[in-house]
């Protein structure tokens, strides 16, 4: 109930900045799906789960969950806390466990803010699909990188493009060679949407 009440607010709210959104038709509607998205501000998640209709679970990074009102706040828009220094199991079983549940992941594969323009993942995200068969969907969030964004007078907009399917490594064993391969492609697919 939260998190409808809280995504229509910012729905307005957006709409109001001029967000647009396009190719949300390549979302499956239904079954576990990970959204991978580009990561420059603190608006991404915002505007990635605005457009996308289906409720997302969120890895966000521990720290935020150490102020006892965010933690709250962020448990009820369906955020989880991942530490990203090192490998979270917990994090990692409780990722898995969204997905077994046929809802929705989102991910940040590069794992922290980029303003840079390199796109360059961590294999996490490929892991977790691997492990899963979840289908990855990559999202370029454009225009965030600015302090307020406007869609009236830049590019503000979140891109969806075609999910890129597990079963071309199944019956592979997850090794660091076909993460990277995966990796690679979802950064791929971000990048393209990014230049359109």
């Amino acid at each position: 109930m939260f998190y409808r009440v809280a995504r229509v607010l910012a729905r307005i709210f957006f709409m109001l900045l001029g967000l647009k959104s396009s190719g949300l038709h390549n979302l499956p509607m239904k079954g576990p799906v990970i959204i991978a998205a580009n990561h420059v501000s603190m608006w991404d998640p915002f505007v990635v789960a605005v457009v996308i209709p289906r409720p997302i679970h969120f890895m966000a990074k521990s720290e935020f969950f150490e102020w006892t009102l965010l933690a709250w706040l962020l448990d009820k828009v369906n955020a989880f806390p991942v530490h990203r220094k090192a490998g979270d199991r917990t994090a990692l079983r409780h990722a898995i466990a969204v997905l077994e549940e046929q809802e929705v992941l989102g991910i940040f594969p590069e794992g922290l803010r980029n303003r840079s323009g390199e796109l360059k993942a961590k294999t996490g995200t490929a892991m977790i699909a691997m492990k899963t068969g979840a289908p990855i969907v990559p999202v370029a969030c454009v225009g965030t990188d600015r302090f307020f964004p406007l869609g009236w007078l830049h590019p503000f907009e979140v891109r969806v493009g075609e999910p890129i399917l597990m079963t071309d490594y199944s019956g592979q064993k997850v090794k660091s060679a076909v993460l990277d391969t995966i990796s690679e492609q979802v950064m791929t697919e971000i990048e393209t949407l990014l230049l359109k």
